[in-house]
């Protein structure tokens, strides 16, 4: 091709993101492609839970919503739609998009559904299994003359690579660019937060009104500038891609069904104001397995919220845990309380004198968290603590699932593609393989010599970006000079970070050192149980746990916290 670059554009982070934004990045300005990533591991089991209602649903229904008020304008302007919204049904997606009559050709990429081989390729009984597929069987519906292209559970970063691999006719062996390309759509797939959005320096950004929706201008050596359309709000900088580049990964390899992207290796530049330039990504062979994602219902449960105030927040704590255990049928299997005070001494107002106290069940008989728990619950309303009420009238419990990681081998996956008239076509699996090993410690920046320091919160000169993988938690923490990361290298270990986050002090914690980025990326095993959908944390995404963590004390060098100041 003779064009610099190809002008990738992304319109959705997750299933439930702004709807009106596939309008606003077709009509704010040039794009070749436009793409949405609908599909969170909690995603995966609400359609599976709609699947199971309706067995012609199991796709993003917004995404239908957005195509049927956007569609001739992406026809009119030549921009071709990339987007994972098929779910659990890409044919289904694809049939209703086709009865909208518009005449536009619609491709769709299957075969990642494992569901009815689950058991036999060893992978136990879930309600989805759906294995992640790379970008080739997008490649091949672009290649054909697909307007639109969806696809069931791809990683998030293939609808981006796809439109950039059959733009510049890129082999399956041509690592660097792939990885390059993975990684500007590791960046852009979540759409505002490469813009702004979830960003621990939020508050040194203009206007955070109404984020812009990010866009890759990715070259053909995979190399790619991250920017926005004009007169968008949000700011693209070196912060905010970096602060992206972090979420949700572990080490510096990055594994994706087509290449394992170096991310240690991405070098950023701010080269004007919104434009990132992200460059010298390498990449290596892909792993020969494909990471499968597996929910599974894991049972039922059921919470309630007291409030409490005044004086003797514990003793009234007590008094309510002791009454209501002893007075419950039968015990739930899991009983957990959390007693949360936001409570303040001589309060100027009865809400800041008061204080939470939360109490959540989990059983496998839906009876024992349903009705008779949350009868219980309204009984101690005239019985218990002084003043007590509840925040909300409680519930019949609901089910909750459970979310595991699989893998098999990348061969078993009968990955294809549909075209518009219907051909079918198989994409065959990687053959160049390589086993996914952990990279060597990197050189750490030479040790501050001792100097004076003063106690202040980590996020006085560290950012950070947190999100969940099953039940792990990732925290990624970044600075901005090569003297605050000389002091945060060695500063904030395995150790301190267990002192600060005490939540974590049991389990297992891995860091990983990434020195192009300035950044620590930690891996905390089993913080958020048995994922997002078990709600088994206050904060079950583990989204700020990052924020927790910097505003947590620590001794820094007076001189980085005053450096710039007068």
């Amino acid at each position: 091709m003779s064009t610099p670059h190809v002008r990738i554009g992304n319109c959705s982070g997750f299933y439930g993101d702004r709807l009106s934004a596939m309008r606003e990045m077709l009509e704010g300005g040039e794009l070749d492609y436009l793409t949405g990533d609908y599909l969170a591991e909690l995603t995966m089991l609400i359609l599976g839970r709609d699947r199971m209602k309706d067995s012609s649903r199991g796709y993003a229904k917004t995404f239908l919503r957005q195509v049927e008020d956007c569609l001739s304008l992406a026809l009119d302007r030549g921009v071709k739609i990339v987007a994972n919204a098929g779910g659990l049904n890409p044919k289904g997606l694809a049939d209703a998009l086709t009865q909208l009559g518009s005449g536009a050709k619609i491709a769709y990429v299957d075969g990642d559904d494992l569901l009815s081989r689950a058991d036999e390729l060893g992978l136990g009984s879930p309600l989805t299994a759906n294995a992640y597929l790379g970008a080739w069987g997008i490649v091949e519906a672009l290649k054909s003359g697909a307007d639109v292209v969806v696809t069931g559970r791809v990683t998030d970063a293939s609808v981006i690579v796809g439109p950039a691999a059959h733009h510049f006719g890129w082999n399956r062996t041509d690592y660097d660019a792939l990885a390059g390309a993975v990684v500007a759509g590791h960046v852009i797939e979540c759409g505002t937060q490469a813009t702004g959005g979830n960003y621990s320096f939020f508050t040194e950004i203009a206007d955070m009104g109404r984020p812009g929706f990010p866009i890759a201008e990715i070259h053909a050596d995979g190399s790619s500038v991250i920017t926005k359309h004009d007169d968008t709000g949000g700011a693209v900088s070196v912060g905010t891609v970096t602060a992206q580049l972090l979420y949700e990964i572990t080490g510096g390899r990055y594994a994706n069904p087509d290449v394992t992207a170096r991310i240690d290796t991405a070098v950023l530049t701010q080269e004007s104001s919104d434009r990132v330039r992200i460059s010298q990504v390498k990449g290596e062979a892909p792993p020969p397995t494909l990471k499968v994602s597996l929910n599974s219902l894991g049972g039922f449960r059921n919470e309630f919220t007291l409030v409490l105030t005044g004086l003797d927040i514990d003793a009234k704590a007590e008094l309510a845990q002791k009454q209501f255990e002893s007075w419950l049928p039968t015990r739930p299997k899991e009983l957990e309380w959390t007693l949360v005070r936001t409570d303040k001494p001589d309060a100027p107002t009865e809400e800041t004198a008061s204080a939470l106290l939360r109490c959540v069940a989990r059983d496998s008989d839906p009876n024992i968290v349903g009705r008779q728990f949350s009868s219980v619950a309204v009984e101690l309303a005239l019985a218990s603590y002084p003043g007590l009420s509840l925040t909300a009238p409680p519930g019949h419990g609901a089910p909750f699932g459970v979310f595991t990681a699989g893998y098999v081998d990348a061969g078993e996956v009968p990955h294809a593609v549909t075209l518009a008239d219907g051909t079918r076509v198989d994409i065959p699996s990687a053959t160049d393989t390589a086993v996914l090993e952990p990279l060597p410690e990197p050189e750490l920046p030479p040790k501050r010599p001792g100097e004076s320091t003063i106690t202040v919160p980590l996020g006085t000169v560290a950012a950070a970006r947190s999100g969940d993988k099953g039940g792990n938690a990732n925290v990624g923490v970044w600075v901005r000079s090569d003297d605050e990361f000389a002091w945060l290298a060695h500063a904030l270990t395995v150790e301190e970070l267990k002192s600060l986050l005490p939540e974590a002090s049991n389990l297992t914690v891995t860091r990983h050192v990434l020195p192009h980025l300035k950044a620590l990326n930690f891996v905390i095993e089993g913080i958020l149980g048995q994922g997002v959908a078990s709600q088994a944390r206050f904060d079950p995404q583990a989204k700020g746990l990052g924020e927790w963590l910097r505003s947590r004390h620590i001794a820094i060098p007076e001189t980085l916290v005053f450096q710039g100041q007068i």
